[in-house]
């Protein structure tokens, strides 16, 4: 990837700091220790070297083989409020890289990515806080830049809400893990109302508004001043709001919901996407008012 150019949630906020508040002061050796990661006496023998010859717990343990550096960084994550899953836990899929592999390159671009967008776009005095992912046509990785691009911001410690406005062939339950049987499609019919987001309860910080039944009419559901009121009601508990999208070269939903958020990122992917058709899609949003802040270019 290169880069181109309610009470619900006060709670949620009070169990992140119940979580932090736990963590924090604690030392590196009592994280590993408390994990499992480390026995007692492991602990005992790397604190007496490391008094002895005055190195870091870290690095005497490393040495020793008892951690390697892979235990180091989950330790520090904990002491510095980072949440991210160990290998091995499924409770999200392994497409979420964000959150099982959060110091590898692809995620080191996803947050200069998030970086470029907090300087261009989000700004919650201007009330700025929703972004579409579009592209143009299928497998371009929307529903993949999506949904890890929300878990770096939540991980940023910004409230952060991913809805997956593809009621077409919507992804994001699948990739979270969470049941689909109430959504936005639900909501913007009136059935449902703001009980039908979702914390993901492995990040804190993260919620889902899953896409729901898959509507007969989605263009026409979209399209309903509901889609921006729901939008704008949202926004007030949220700093930070990103929407998955159909292609839009098979329907017009992107570009609905797009001007609805107000601002659009562009993703293309290397031997697949067209040139002609990501310039009309950037040409379409143009023309409509709304604000491409940035393109990526997905497998470079």
């Amino acid at each position: 990837m290169n880069l181109i150019e309610p009470s619900i949630y006060r709670n949620q906020a009070a169990v992140a700091a119940i979580v932090a508040a736990s963590t924090r002061g604690r030392s590196i050796g009592a994280i590993l220790v408390d994990s499992g990661r480390l026995s007692a006496e492991q602990a005992e023998r790397i604190l007496s070297l490391q008094k002895e010859h005055g190195q870091r717990f870290g690095d005497v343990a490393v040495e020793l083989g008892l951690l390697d550096e892979d235990d180091i960084r989950f330790a520090l994550a904990s002491q510095f409020d980072y949440p991210y899953l160990q290998a091995g836990d499924d409770s999200l899929s392994d497409e979420l890289v964000a959150a099982y592999q959060p110091f590898s390159p692809v995620v080191e671009q996803l947050r200069a990515l998030r970086s470029q967008l907090m300087l261009r776009w989000f700004d919650a005095e201007a009330e700025r806080k929703a972004l579409a992912i579009v592209s143009p046509g299928s497998g371009e990785g929307r529903s993949f830049v999506a949904a890890n691009l929300a878990i770096v911001f939540s991980q940023l410690g910004e409230r952060t809400l991913l809805i997956d406005a593809d009621l077409r062939r919507p992804r994001q339950h699948q990739l979270f893990k969470l049941c689909n049987h109430a959504g936005l499609s639900e909501m913007l019919v009136g059935r449902n109302g703001a009980e039908t987001v979702v914390r993901v309860p492995s990040l804190l910080g993260l919620s889902l508004l899953p896409a729901g039944a898959v509507p007969p009419n989605p263009q026409e559901l979209l399209g309903r001043p509901a889609f921006a009121e729901r939008l704008q009601s949202l926004g007030r508990d949220f700093d930070v709001v990103i929407i998955d999208t159909p292609a839009a070269s098979e329907c017009a939903d992107a570009q609905t919901i797009a001007v609805r958020a107000g601002a659009a990122l562009m993703l293309a992917r290397k031997n697949r996407s067209s040139l002609p058709d990501v310039a009309q899609l950037a040409s379409g949003f143009q023309q409509a008012g709304t604000a491409l802040v940035g393109s990526v270019l997905n497998d470079a």
